[in-house]
């Protein structure tokens, strides 16, 4: 497998699909793992594109078969990745994004240890609640339950080969850009990908 596996995590609010999608639209050769989850579609998401939406029994089934890489409970929501397409991807030499929490990215470092992940961190919790607020999508009650969540989740940071705090929305994605091209010109990677050069 010569494709790299990168890992993007962070908490809810901290600007973590922004920046993915800000990186993909600036480099197409990135593909981005379309995660199965039993949550219902928000307002403009669409099947196969944004999430592969599923029953709960669905979902069951595919962990029973042993079909996903990874898999986590969020806010009562079941997300997990299909080991399938990840396999397929890097042995096509595609270089994939997963966007996942903390704990789908501790799953997929125990059976990929060569992955690259990032840790995307607000400048504040204080900043983190204003962005929840603004984006006007969750009742008091689930910013609340975020803002709490997302203490815990930035414990596991250090977990993470690289920690970005997205203050400045561009400095960030230049961060995450530089990380990529510094994974892909990684010596090991260069040989497995131009063989005959070494």
């Amino acid at each position: 497998m010569s494709g790299i596996l990168f890992i993007v995590s962070a908490p809810s609010g901290a600007g973590k699909s922004s920046l993915v999608a800000a990186l993909i639209e600036r480099d197409p050769s990135l593909k981005l793992s379309v995660s199965y989850t039993t949550r219902a579609p928000r307002q403009g998401e669409q099947d196969g594109r944004d999430y592969f939406f599923v029953s709960s029994d669905s979902f069951n089934a595919m962990l029973a078969r042993g079909d996903l890489l990874e898999y986590a409970e969020v806010y009562g929501n079941l997300y997990g990745t299909s080991r399938a397409q990840i396999a397929q991807a890097l042995e096509r030499s595609q270089d994939v994004i997963l966007e996942i929490d903390w704990q789908g990215a501790a799953q997929v470092r125990q059976m990929f240890s060569d992955t690259v992940s990032v840790f995307i961190l607000p400048p504040s919790l204080q900043e983190l609640e204003r962005r929840l607020r603004a984006r006007g999508k969750d009742s008091e009650p689930v910013i609340g339950r975020r803002i709490a969540a997302a203490q815990s989740e930035i414990r596991h940071a250090h977990e993470f080969n690289y920690a970005i705090i997205n203050n400045d929305f561009h400095e960030a994605r230049a961060d995450l850009e530089a990380i990529v091209r510094a994974s892909r010109t990684a010596t090991r990677r260069q040989q497995l990908r131009h063989p005959d050069l070494f």
